[in-house]
């Protein structure tokens, strides 16, 4: 992915902060941040693949959203540890453009699936009588492939862009990953073009989930609200509300980082946005759908119960 005219071959990430007391500490911290996403992720991954009465549309989703944490936060975590114990962490062009394609892919695929999970949602409290057939297994696989497609067209356009500008001396990149607008500001020529790219992308990516989702929890508050027993519209918001922590936590940090001009946005701040939506969303997500969630906790129960019992 190097391209004919650019003289830099490799980049330097400066890591996360210049504070030489704090960096093993850090390493410390974020191991064991990246060690918890990986078992909890993987955790509920395998707990849906093994319990049937967890193969509904809702899960399929949740499956492929655990799934896809678990990749990105792969994708930037072990990288960013080495930052911490190596004085300088190398990493070759070809492989900062790798980085950055599956940042963007698994990022963009993220957004589009939590639209498509409110849209599960909206059928299964609006319309519970057709429920079985607007989320067929041939619908949720299309939807998924929607998901997927787009989280390709996006990382291919962001990444695109980018391997097309030129590189000089200066190859320092000011942040713990191959990020957007830090690679950007290495380039000898003018990156308006790019900018543009980068806020329609993230104004489609960002923007189209957002409609959605409000489309879909805007008709699902006005079906609630129709709902005549307490019980039942209690069991209506506790089926949401996990869902719109983890579209708060997402989404927050998305536009904070990705519709801001990198002028109105410090690399500093901007870091700890990238640290908040690729490390800590990750950790929180399946947390958050286990530990609220009734079905999940019954799963593990039995599971346990069967690994006890073998």
């Amino acid at each position: 992915m190097t391209t004919k005219n650019s003289s830099v071959t490799e980049f330097i990430l400066s890591g996360l902060m210049d504070q030489p007391g704090l960096q093993i500490p850090l390493f410390f911290l974020f191991l064991c941040f990246y060690v918890i996403t990986v078992v909890w992720n993987l955790g509920l991954i395998t707990l849906i693949g093994l319990n049937s009465h967890l193969h509904t549309p809702m899960y399929f989703f949740l499956f492929n959203l655990s799934l896809i944490d678990f990749c990105y936060s792969t994708t930037i975590t072990p990288k960013m540890l080495m930052s911490f114990v190596l004085k300088k962490n190398i990493i070759l062009h070809a492989g900062c453009m790798t980085q950055l394609f599956f940042l963007c892919f698994f990022v963009i695929s993220e957004s589009f699936i939590l639209s498509a999970m409110a849209y599960d949602r909206y059928v299964a409290i609006c319309k519970p009588l057709v429920y079985t057939v607007m989320m067929s297994p041939q619908v949720c696989f299309l939807l998924l492939l929607g998901v997927y497609v787009m989280g390709c067209s996006g990382a291919m356009a962001h990444t695109g862009s980018i391997v097309s500008l030129t590189f000089c001396a200066d190859n320092l990149v000011n942040h713990f990953m191959c990020d957007i607008f830090p690679v950007l500001e290495l380039s000898c020529n003018s990156t308006y073009v790019n900018e543009l790219v980068v806020f329609i992308v993230a104004a489609i990516v960002i923007g189209v989930p957002i409609v959605t989702i409000f489309i879909s929890y805007t008709l699902i508050l006005s079906s609630i609200l129709h709902i005549s027993s307490t019980e039942g519209r209690s069991k209506a918001f506790r089926t949401c509300s996990s869902h719109i922590i983890v579209v708060s936590l997402f989404f927050g940090s998305g536009a904070f980082m990705y519709l801001k001009p990198p002028s109105l946005l410090p690399l500093d701040q901007g870091k700890v946005s990238s640290l908040f939506y690729t490390i800590v969303v990750p950790l929180l997500n399946p947390l958050i759908y286990s530990l609220r969630n009734k079905d999940v906790n019954i799963a593990l129960r039995k599971t346990l119960r069967r690994k006890t019992f073998f």
